[in-house]
């Protein structure tokens, strides 16, 4: 398949496995890719050694001008920013909102909101110069309504799903679609040593979420604009 041959895709959390499989996915699909995590071993670890089609760059994302030195490198290397998927972000759960920490707010917030904001000024000058491109963003099922003991995780989603509305609100007209994809557990090594008990399978598999990651990105959805779309997985 060559459905995004000549594109550019830049895919922040690369490394994580999610990341790993949105990679593979446009690798499939002939993109040109800019992969993005805080550790450029981490990077060479994933997937070997850079190539005409493969780009890396370590940036520590909480950092607005990393942000900025990650883009003006794709843009460097390759011209234009075509696709740029929001990937980096953390869970953590288990305090009550009474009892959440000044810093474990401001973490929560940073890893999942701060970066995705620090990508967005970085990225969308380069597309409204070029005259469109697509934003694909991360939220979670568990968003959609309040939960206890993850009441700073919640906030920070729900931050992501407003932010892509309001982004797709405002670009829309300037051929830029934005839209967030709300997975439920993924099937992580990590969810399952935590939850030991549980059954994989009803899960969402990230090869599965990262088809519909690439699918948003895609010339075929590009009349959907500030869609927050569940992946649940099995029932």
């Amino acid at each position: 398949m060559n459905d995004f041959q000549g594109q550019t895709v830049l895919i922040t959390g690369a490394t994580g496995k999610l990341g790993r499989a949105v990679v593979q996915a446009f690798a499939d699909r002939s993109a040109q890719l800019v992969l993005v995590s805080r550790h450029r071993d981490s990077l060479r670890n994933a997937f070997g050694e850079e190539n005409a089609q493969r780009m890396f760059v370590a940036a520590n994302l909480l950092q607005a001008r990393q942000a900025e030195g990650a883009a003006t490198g794709a843009m460097t290397r390759f011209g234009r920013i075509d696709v740029l998927c929001n990937l980096a972000g953390g869970f953590h759960m288990g305090e009550a909102v009474h009892e959440t920490a000044q810093t474990h707010w401001d973490a929560i917030f940073g890893m999942n909101v701060n970066t995705l904001m620090h990508m967005t000024h970085a990225v969308v000058p380069s597309m409204l110069a070029q005259g469109g491109g697509k934003i694909v963003n991360v939220g979670a099922l568990a968003a959609q309504r309040g939960l206890a003991q993850m009441g700073a995780y919640i906030a920070a989603k729900s931050a992501v799903i407003r932010l892509s509305q309001s982004m797709a609100a405002e670009l829309r007209e300037k051929n830029i679609n934005v839209n967030c994809v709300l997975p439920s557990i993924l099937d992580t090594p990590q969810n399952r040593a935590a939850m030991p008990g549980a059954d994989p399978a009803r899960w969402v598999a990230p090869q599965a979420l990262a088809s519909v990651i690439v699918f948003l990105a895609s010339s075929a959805a590009r009349a959907i604009h500030g869609a927050a779309l569940p992946v649940s997985g099995l029932s």
